[in-house]
């Protein structure tokens, strides 16, 4: 639970004593309890408390929302102020289009270089990632996505891109496709890949001063004719972005 939510491990410990005090039954008491005090703790005193390690939790609207609620249920939505910022303007900067911004992992609320498996990077609130966009076949964006967990579901290279992910896994980095296994789920099986609702996304984004990189894998840059210096390329020993683009800041 401490790996996964940060806070789950603490709160568990806490749920233990306290059903043993009160000299119940441990195992259903003890259930009951860390369930009300990790939704109590999650909902209303994280959010008090992150403040205190630079951290907030990102600010929902109309067009910024989770990819999938569990994200937020497992504190994984927390950020630096100028994180929310440029969440803001590249919201801004959407206005008048149909393309919203849906977030998967960001950061736990607290400790700077507290691992946020399975993410190499996302431990200082600097780091967020968005899911791609994807229309109907007949040219329409949607904000849907087409895996539950929004990771998983790549869009893969086409004959004659480069293929970079055939590369790093020929190298020996088997783990590169790992977050295929985490898809909780395939959905929206007949959408496909939107070039110019995800090429205008990150448009958008890089519009943003406090922007320091975009990862993205190197065919979507290509196809998309994405040319800016901030958008690198983040190495054979992260996981492929081809299901999702990573934002961080300076």
């Amino acid at each position: 639970m401490t790996v996964i939510t940060q806070i789950g491990g603490v709160i568990y410990l806490l749920s233990l004593l306290i059903s043993i005090k009160r000299n119940k039954k441990r195992k259903f008491n003890t259930l009951v309890i860390f369930i009300g005090l990790y939704l109590l703790s999650t909902f209303l005193i994280v959010p008090l408390m992150a403040p205190k390690f630079g951290r907030e939790k990102i600010k929902h609207t109309d067009k910024i929302k989770p990819t999938n609620y569990m994200t937020v249920l497992l504190n994984r939505n927390y950020v630096r102020p100028k994180l929310n910022e440029l969440l803001n303007l590249t919201e801004k900067e959407l206005f008048g289009t149909n393309i919203k911004i849906n977030y998967l992992d960001a950061n736990f609320p607290f400790i700077n270089k507290f691992p946020l498996l399975p993410h190499l990077s996302h431990n200082d609130g600097k780091k967020i990632d968005l899911s791609l966009i994807y229309e109907t076949k007949s040219g329409t964006i949607t904000d849907k996505q087409k895996s539950i967990s929004g990771y998983g579901v790549f869009e893969n290279p086409k004959h004659p891109e480069y293929n970079q992910i055939e590369r790093c896994l020929q190298r020996g980095y088997f783990q590169y496709d790992f977050t295929k296994h985490v898809t909780f789920g395939t959905i929206n099986k007949e959408l496909v890949f939107s070039e110019k609702g995800t090429k205008r996304l990150i448009k958008s984004i890089l519009k943003n001063r406090n922007l320091g990189k975009l990862f993205i894998e190197p065919h979507l840059k290509n196809r998309m004719n994405l040319k800016n210096n901030r958008i690198r390329y983040h190495g054979c020993s992260a996981v492929r972005h081809d299901d999702h683009i990573h934002v961080q800041l300076k």
